[in-house]
């Protein structure tokens, strides 16, 4: 059921316009989202924007996204954050190994993409002894709320390709 607001509908040109400003072009996600609807389109881009104002670095944000696109197989993320992981730093085999399931050597990575698919496999669910186990390894509440709040901004984008079976972009190919 559909409600009705005094506020304008969000206009899918101007959400395109901030994806171009943004990445320099529009993703064939943020064309997809946007064209069905562009409030989520924008409220994609607004979480996503105000998450990487967080603590994790850029290279472990795209540690952690990597982590919940290869959880949740999604063919056009696990593309997309490959070239956004080696533009901020990541090296090929990091993010091959992320994608494949496996676990990076680098110990902070691979804290951090244990603690993403500890999350995930326990929706949320940590136990005391989680916690107190991912706290002895430096990744403290700020960080697994930060991890949270990764997944939940990267299971509309992963499920939307889902749905949607999004084409993956040339310049993700590379």
């Amino acid at each position: 059921m559909s409600t009705t607001t005094d506020a304008a509908p969000i206009d899918a040109s101007t959400v395109r316009e901030t994806a171009r400003e943004t990445f320099g072009m529009v993703p064939n996600l943020i064309t997809e989202i946007s064209e069905h609807s562009p409030a989520v389109a924008k409220a994609y881009l607004d979480a996503g924007a105000t998450l990487g104002e967080g603590v994790l670095s850029d290279a472990e944000e795209q540690v952690v996204i990597l982590a919940i696109s290869s959880y949740n197989d999604c063919h056009y993320c696990t593309k997309a954050h490959a070239a956004a992981g080696r533009a901020a730093g990541l090296t090929g085999d990091v993010v091959e190994t992320i994608v494949a399931g496996g676990l990076p050597d680098d110990p902070r990575y691979r804290r951090l993409v244990q603690a993403t698919r500890r999350i995930l496999g326990k929706r949320g669910w940590l136990s005391t002894v989680d916690q107190e186990a991912l706290a002895d390894e430096g990744l403290e509440r700020d960080v697994l709320y930060e991890i949270v709040g990764l997944i939940g901004v990267k299971t509309i984008s992963n499920y939307i390709n889902h749905i949607a079976g999004t084409e993956v972009d040339d310049a993700f190919l590379g």
